[in-house]
């Protein structure tokens, strides 16, 4: 059983940067990995997703160009460097881990990912 422990939520002012950890308890190059989010009173979305080789990464609409995935296989890491947060931004940030396919494969399919982690909190005031 994969565990995921996030880590680097907060409270932030609009236009600040936070950058998210995911510490994996197996070995993270054997899944695709990505991020979700659920702001209060709306429906989860995803954030973006990174294949297994690290290679591949896609961030979703209003994010792009604000952040970044990155993961770090030697340490079991995988990160979400946020830039330019907006209140809009605000909700509770899941990593999420799917079983191994192909290294470059990437998707931003919930049922893809069996692994969830706990959430961490990110809150930006206008």
């Amino acid at each position: 059983q994969v565990q995921l422990v996030e880590s680097g939520g907060g409270l932030v002012q609009t236009g600040a940067s936070l950058r998210l950890s995911c510490a994996v308890s197996g070995t993270l190059s054997n899944y695709v990995m990505g991020w979700l989010r659920q702001a209060p009173g709306k429906e989860r979305e995803f954030v973006g997703t990174i294949s297994r080789n690290g290679r591949n990464t896609h961030i979703v609409g209003s994010m792009k160009g604000r952040f970044t995935i990155s993961k770090d296989n030697a340490n079991n890491t995988m990160n979400l460097q946020m830039n330019g947060l907006k209140p809009e931004d605000t909700a509770v940030y899941y990593c999420v881990a799917g079983e191994a396919r192909a290294p470059d494969y990437m998707t931003v399919r919930e049922r893809d990912y069996e692994y969830w982690g706990q959430g961490t909190q990110v809150t930006v005031s206008p």
